[in-house]
Formats: structure tokens, sequence, C-alpha cells
């Protein structure tokens, strides 16, 4: 673990979360929405998995503590398992039909989230004005148990 690299990414992660909030405060009308996207990788524990499992359980937090302290400006987190886009595809290169084929055989929903779910799920997070500090999976039911 490179203690340098880890520093950035606090910094980057955290530390960008809670500026664009403190800078969004006066600009977001009353009733509006803050809306983060983090991740769910980072909620198994694993060799390498430190710092991302951290941040992952730290937005979370970070985001119910907003709503409270930003309110009336409703501040929620969207955290998204594997997205099928092209991010994943530079990431997994050759790996990705595997992956693919991975999920639609395991996930509960036997298909792959895209960015029309994650999009619909944002909508939905910023129209609907009941909602707000919340942590939303959108996964396909990856964190289920197996059975």
């Amino acid at each position: 673990m490179d203690l340098e690299a880890a520093h950035r990414e606090f910094g980057q992660r955290l530390a960008l979360t809670l500026g664009v909030a403190l800078y969004s405060r006066d600009k977001v009308r009353a009733g509006g929405t803050l809306l983060f996207m983090g991740g769910t990788g980072g909620r198994r524990p694993g060799v390498g998995m430190t710092v991302v499992s951290a941040l992952t359980a730290a937005l979370p937090a970070l985001t119910a503590n907003l709503a409270l302290e930003l309110a009336p400006i409703r501040v929620n987190l969207i955290a998204a398992g594997f997205v099928d886009t092209s991010l994943s595809a530079s990431l997994l290169g050759d790996q990705l039909d595997a992956r693919r084929e991975e999920l639609r055989a395991t996930l509960p929903i036997r298909r792959v989230v895209g960015p029309a779910d994650v999009a619909a799920l944002a909508v939905h997070l910023m129209c609907n004005d009941a909602l707000t500090g919340g942590t939303y999976d959108i996964d396909g039911g990856q964190q289920l148990p197996s059975r």
C-alpha cells in the first residue's frame, strides 16, 4: 500500500465530495438535490481493498450528515455495482464479455446493469422530495447472499 496514493484517494474522494457540498449550499434551492456517486465494490474485504473499503464506508456517513447539515437541501448517494459502460470496457479489456456473462448468470435480475438504469435512479432521487440522507444501491442484486 502506498500511503501517498491513499492520501490522494481520500483527498480526491472525501474532500472533493465535501467541497462540492459546501460550495453548493448557497447555489442549490431549498428542497433541491445534491446527488453523489459511489460504489459497492469496497463492501467486501480483500487484499488491496483497504482504501476502497474505507471510502465505500465513509461516503454513506458523509451523505447522511450532509443531509442534516444542508437541510432543506436534500443529499443522497448512488452506490453502483458493475455498470456496463465504456469505462468498464476499458478496465476489463478482453475479459468484458466473460464478466457480462457471469453477471447475467448470477445476478437475480439476470441482466447487466446499464447507464440507463443508473440514470433512472438518479432522476427518481432528484424528483422525489421525500428522500434525503440515503444511499441507494444499484447492482442488480449482486450484494445479496447466494443460495
